[in-house]
């Protein structure tokens, strides 16, 4: 999701590129006015990602986004009260052949004038809701719709997801909302969205983090490659763990190693070793690997030692076998 005004055209079209080159394949971005729905139909003009327009309150700007050219509009139905405006919505979307993602947030369904909801119930209160509000769209013989159900809670996330997957045929959109710092968002969104992905449940993923989106675009395709569900494009650093067998600085060489190996643009796997008890074993497994002593290195080029390295010419010789696979 875009982070700057949307009424910024440059800065919002220069960040929605961004996060393409990172990866994504759809960008969320917020309208919360009527000068942020013109933009958008700019912005639509100059981008090649389908846009989605995030939508709170207002079915104006649901219909203002729609008629801008938004691929899809994110909507909590239970912030818009008026049935007709829903249904003009529902119109709106379907005369335009756009998608509706129908949000669903753990703290929607809480009246905060009265005693909290007991957690063993929130599950079922979200999934309650949204039943409720996809009769209103089927009602209304709307079916292009995409689910989603958030919580702030990695167990509950994982369980109110399953839930719908076991109730609806929709599409579904993953995502741990309020995650945090990107430290803090890393391993609760792994955890979450790794859990439901491996059990085949999910269409689209966010990992939501404080800052720049593009790092949560990696987190979140450091996670599908990790379920195998998107190809490596960049090496893979392997690094082992250090022990008291190691007599180099481990972390300081893959340090230099991990700051080289940003420039390059190539899927492969590169490990880092710092003994001869494992290192052998995981340069098998590598492209290239380097299993480094006291102030030398053997370098391993798919698991056949090729030469012993000084200390000054590992990255070097390390970037050039890599070059040459």
């Amino acid at each position: 999701m875009t982070k700057v005004p949307t009424t910024d055209l440059a800065r919002c079209v220069r960040q929605v590129k961004a996060l393409v080159r990172a990866g994504c394949g759809l960008v969320r971005i917020a309208v919360p006015r009527r000068a942020d729905t013109q933009a958008l139909a700019q912005i639509v003009a100059k981008v090649e990602v389908p846009l989605i327009a995030d939508i709170h309150f207002s079915p104006a700007r649901a219909i203002e986004a729609i008629e801008a050219g938004a691929a899809k509009i994110r909507l909590n139905p239970g912030n818009i009260k008026n049935p007709d405006d829903i249904h003009r919505i529902i119109d709106a979307a379907k005369a335009h052949r756009v998608a509706i993602r129908i949000g669903v947030n753990e703290a929607s369904i809480r009246d905060l004038k009265q005693a909290p909801v007991p957690s063993e119930h929130r599950t079922g209160l979200m999934l309650e809701e949204m039943r409720g509000y996809i009769r209103q769209f089927e009602e209304r013989g709307f079916d292009q719709l995409v689910l989603s159900a958030k919580s702030a809670d990695t167990l509950r996330t994982i369980e109110v997801n399953r839930a719908i997957a076991d109730a609806f045929a929709y599409p579904i959109h993953l995502g741990l909302t309020h995650a945090g710092l990107p430290e803090d968002a890393r391993v609760p969104s792994a955890v979450a969205l790794g859990t439901l992905l491996a059990e085949g449940i999910g269409d689209t993923i966010r990992v939501s983090a404080a800052g720049d989106p593009t790092i949560e675009t990696g987190i979140a395709r450091q996670i599908l490659v990790a379920l195998g569900l998107r190809e490596r494009t960049r090496p893979e650093l392997i690094v082992c763990p250090t022990c008291g067998r190691t007599e180099i600085d481990v972390v300081k060489l893959a340090r230099h190693v991990e700051r080289a190996l940003r420039r390059v643009a190539k899927p492969c796997r590169v490990a880092v070793m710092g003994c001869v008890v494992n290192g052998p074993g995981e340069a098998a497994d590598a492209d290239v690997a380097i299993c480094a002593a006291r102030e030398k290195a053997f370098l391993y080029v798919r698991g056949r030692k090729v030469t012993i390295l000084a200390e000054s010419e590992i990255v070097p010789r390390l970037l050039a076998a890599i070059a040459e696979l």
